[in-house]
């Protein structure tokens, strides 16, 4: 098994790596990249042989792919709604940045050609989860940009979570055969938390991800005091594509269901 979580660093050039096919996260099967960028700074992405989504953490940017154009801002991830680009294998996205900025770009290999899409904070709205149950302390905010069900064409899923101060998310503790791919961020720079991989446990920190490995047990806690982001990030098997209903709870555990508090 490779290495399960990270603590990287924006370079020189406003460029963080999280996993590629290559590195200590191979076993996650993507390429995941955040960039800073400036305003005024231009990005192009074009990949043969991958998909690729691109997703605004926060700022104010023109997507430009198709012969279309699209100028879209946010605030930041705590209190709006996401923008994501999808473009297949041999696609162009140009992201211009119009005020300083930050994107996740999120890559994997898939040869199948798909029309670009655009989505809107209205495509992915957050819903609760979780409310009432385990003494209220798993609650969280959840939204899916696309998955199985939305984008069947796509070897990935892309979506984020918000954990409410002190709470737990990915709870009950579950698994499932796909690798899984979390990007931490807090709306203080000095918020953490806990992220348990298997039986190991790292600090959850801003700017950290972790790297699951199919079949480890994988649920997070925020610190009380401070939101969590994550952005989560699945690939999917060939053949065995992750889906909603995928959740595979820890029978340790299932009996909390019915449990009062």
């Amino acid at each position: 098994m490779g290495k399960v979580f990270g603590y990287p660093e924006f370079d020189v050039n406003g460029e963080k790596v999280l996993t590629t096919y290559d590195n200590d996260y191979k076993e996650m099967l993507m390429d995941i990249r955040v960039f800073r960028l400036k305003a005024g700074d231009v990005k192009t992405f074009c990949k043969e042989k991958e998909e690729t989504a691109v997703l605004l953490l926060k700022g104010d940017v023109v997507f430009s792919f198709d012969e279309t154009s699209k100028e879209v801002t946010r605030k930041d991830v705590f209190t709006e709604g996401p923008w994501a680009v999808h473009i297949c294998t041999g696609a162009k996205v140009i992201v211009e940045a119009k005020a300083d900025s930050e994107i996740l770009v999120q890559s994997t290999m898939n040869d199948q050609t798909f029309e670009s899409k655009l989505y809107a904070p209205e495509d992915a709205p957050w819903g609760y989860s979780c409310v009432g149950k385990f003494g209220n302390v798993a609650k969280r905010r959840v939204n899916t940009i696309f998955d199985h069900d939305i984008a069947p064409y796509s070897n990935m899923v892309l979506g984020e979570v918000l954990n409410d101060r002190g709470n737990w998310s990915g709870y009950l503790p579950h698994r499932h055969p796909q690798p899984e791919t979390y990007y931490f961020l807090f709306d203080h720079p000095e918020g953490f938390g806990a992220s348990f991989v298997g039986d190991q446990v790292f600090k959850s920190t801003d700017g950290s991800f972790s790297a699951i490995p199919g079949g480890e047990l994988h649920p997070q806690a925020v610190a009380p005091g401070y939101q969590m982001y994550t952005c989560w990030m699945i690939r999917h098997l060939e053949g065995n594509p992750w889906l909603q209903t995928d959740r595979n709870e820890d029978e340790r555990y299932v009996w909390l269901h019915d449990a009062e508090f």
